[in-house]
């Protein structure tokens, strides 16, 4: 455990109070407000305990409350069409997420396995073909990681998303249901897929890590934060802080697709909204995290991502962490490049011990 400098512990005081005062709102990880509003430097593990419930806690006044685990019902998995490629077999199944809803996914199982191995839960970019982006079928190049993760001898499960793929209904369903945003249905989806993954006989269930791009970047964060499960987290071009994306115009956030209460509810406004990345991301310590963040990318704007990894380094520190996270920076724009996508697997390799 590592003693906040006396130094920075005023500095994050008076940057705390400041923006409080502008804003009322404090969605830096490394600040605690106790009951009073007295801001204090999250200095001890037992201080960040209470800053991590306060950040779950905002991200579901956004979102909607996580499902009930009173909701769970049996897996129930259908297989529905099988086929064989030179390094694994993929199974195209459903599996039973609710009561009212299945869920549609691929799963890539290596052949000629000894023992288990670790599994990858691969989400999808935003594409009408939703979860065969990741398994080669997609037409922009470097979106294939559910595939490559396959035949490098992990087992892959890649879902759809709400509104995509297979699941185009579902995001019109998901509200007919009660749920606030997409994006708490796609956790709770998620979720779900760890259950599975968890019983495929083949897969170590202690070694579980999760990989996304775009869409599925900032949904493989959103998972992590609710799913201690998830072991280790891959996230290509997937946040920036609120403020610095599109210069502080959340619209993008704000349809069917995400959360549309940070229009209804929140003005749109990065200062009115109760959580933003930093906190997100810290929420996920002392795991490993991987991020891709190219220097172009034209929706994520770097200098916010830049912004959320330094915000997140006391965080990490505090449990002699900070090694756990990398982050690359390409001469590129919103994509997954070669080599980035290299440094993820080995990234993982190691996370997983594979």
């Amino acid at each position: 455990m590592r003693p906040v400098p006396v130094l920075l512990a005023l500095l994050l005081i008076l940057s705390a109070i400041v923006f409080g005062q502008a804003s009322g709102i404090n969605t830096d990880p490394s600040v605690l407000f106790d009951a009073s509003g007295t801001a204090h430097p999250v200095a001890r593990l037992a201080d960040w305990g209470k800053r991590r419930e306060q950040i779950v806690a905002a991200m579901q006044e956004v979102m909607g409350p996580v499902t009930k685990s009173d909701k769970v019902v049996p897996l129930d998995v259908k297989v529905e069409e099988e086929t064989e490629f030179p390094k694994y077999m993929q199974k195209k199944v459903s599996l039973a997420v609710e009561d009212w809803d299945r869920l549609p996914a691929l799963l890539l199982v290596p052949k000629s396995l000894t023992g288990r191995v670790p599994a990858v839960l691969c989400l999808h970019p935003t594409s009408e073909l939703g979860k065969a982006v990741v398994c080669g079928k997609g037409i922009k190049p470097n979106r294939n990681y559910g595939q490559e993760l396959a035949e490098r001898g992990y087992v892959v499960l890649a879902p759809d998303y709400p509104g995509f793929g297979d699941y185009v209904e579902a995001r019109k369903a998901l509200y007919e249901h009660g749920y606030k945003s997409a994006t708490m249905k796609g956790i709770w989806n998620h979720m779900r897929c760890v259950d599975y993954l968890s019983s495929v006989p083949e897969v170590d269930a202690a070694r579980i890590g999760c990989m996304g791009h775009s869409l599925g970047g900032h949904n493989t964060l959103f998972l992590g934060v609710f799913d201690p499960r998830v072991k280790v987290l891959v996230c290509s071009c997937g946040f920036t802080s609120f403020p610095k994306y599109y210069a502080g115009d959340l619209t993008g956030w704000t349809h069917p697709g995400y959360m549309p209460a940070i229009a209804s509810e929140y003005g749109k406004d990065p200062a009115r909204m109760p959580f933003d990345f930093p906190g997100v991301l810290a929420a996920l310590a002392p795991r490993p995290l991987f991020v891709n963040a190219p220097l172009h990318d034209a929706n994520f704007d770097v200098g916010g991502v830049r912004d959320c990894i330094r915000a997140i380094e006391g965080v990490y520190g505090l449990y002699s962490a900070d090694k756990e996270v990398s982050v690359v920076y390409p001469d590129a724009e919103h994509d997954f490049p070669d080599e980035a996508r290299r440094q993820a697997y080995a990234f993982v390799d190691r996370a997983l011990r594979h």
